[in-house]
């Protein structure tokens, strides 16, 4: 049984029960996106270290939460407790704690509009309030920084990396000890569990949550998938509470309708409109191709070619049959007349 919780592990509640309480986990992840992230993690980090004399990738930790901080850069007057060779050449005009986050292009225009999640804020004040309490802990391969003590961290830094396109995206914020004692009560919220069960569920579950779709605990949380039902459906008991969530259920459909006419008729009025960008928008546009339909004549050549039947009324779909059956590449044409339909896209403006 694991008696400190993980920073990094903070991004349930009910996670984070398991592996304080030691259960085995039941499911595995996603392992090819973790693999590219931690790729793209670990050269960041690297290159930070060797061009700006960084921090990175240090252990903290007290009697109940321990984690490893991404980078570190330290303010002049702190680094001058340090031998010169571990000062950094770039000093910040405060201690920033960093960390690194790897997303899909999926996820990116969420993280340009909103930036880092609650969870993800939770982490990293958690790695920043250890250095500002206890300082590096005092382990093989950073003595010499765990005698400089607490560090006064003033800012939080996240920097986003687009795993497809390579872009980045920095949020920073100050340090506050208001969000600190949140994520530290947070922590003892979990602690105090008896069980793991008698913490929420943070996130909305497997196929709704990413982050559930790939917790090692999916299946010890949501149960074993039955056929034909969402996992979530173990949630409604009785009857009492089928009522209650259908009630939900047309309520909020009845306060989204306005809202998707509204957007319906903004959508017209955008239609033809040129690609760009608009104030904090940018608007692109995908789909409106001709559709691939059979092309019969093609067909018919073939069969000619091939010294078989055409029929006198040729039927595309037997063609089509026989010709997939020989292994012979089904041919299509364009159909200018008929349409894909035209996508609107709209992501959030690049800061520049």
């Amino acid at each position: 049984m694991q008696t400190k919780i993980g920073a990094s592990d903070t991004v349930c509640a009910r996670r984070a029960g398991y592996l304080l309480h030691g259960i085995t986990p039941t499911d595995g992840g996603e392992k090819r996106r973790a693999i590219l992230g931690t790729w793209l993690h670990a050269g960041l980090l690297t290159a930070a270290h060797e061009e700006f004399g960084w921090i990175i990738e240090r252990r903290v930790e007290d009697a109940t939460i321990r984690g490893h901080i991404d980078a570190v850069q330290l303010d002049s007057h702190t680094a001058a407790k340090l031998p010169k060779r571990l000062r950094p050449s770039l000093p910040a005009e405060e201690t920033t704690v960093e960390d690194v986050k790897t997303k899909s292009t999926y996820q990116w225009d969420s993280v340009l509009r909103y930036g880092a999640s609650d969870a993800e804020i939770r982490q990293v004040f958690l790695y920043a309030d250890l250095l500002r309490t206890e300082g590096f802990a005092d382990i093989d391969g950073q003595r010499q920084l765990a005698r400089i003590g607490p560090v006064p961290v003033g800012r939080i830094r996240f920097r986003f990396i687009n795993r497809d396109s390579g872009d980045d995206h920095v949020q920073e914020m100050p340090y506050t000890s208001q969000r600190a004692r949140a994520a530290r009560w947070w922590v003892e919220q979990v602690r105090s569990a008896a069980t793991a069960e008698d913490l929420p569920r943070t996130f909305q579950g497997p196929g709704l949550s990413v982050i559930c779709d790939n917790c090692p605990f999916k299946s010890a949380c949501w149960g074993p998938v039955v056929a034909g039902r969402r996992p979530q459906s173990i949630l409604i008991r009785d009857d009492a509470e089928r009522e209650e969530a259908l009630a939900e259920y047309v309520e909020i459909g009845e306060q989204m309708k306005p809202l998707k006419e509204r957007q319906r008729f903004l959508r017209a009025q955008l239609d033809g409109s040129e690609p760009g960008v608009y104030g904090d928008n940018a608007l692109t546009w995908s789909g409106g191709n001709p559709t691939k339909t059979d092309d019969v004549e093609g067909m018919v050549a073939l069969y000619e070619r091939a010294g078989l039947q055409v029929p006198m009324a040729p039927d595309a779909a037997a063609m089509k049959a026989q010709l997939k059956a020989a292994g012979v590449p089904v041919p299509v044409r364009l159909d200018a007349e008929r349409r894909t339909s035209v996508s609107i896209n709209v992501t959030a403006r690049k800061k520049s």
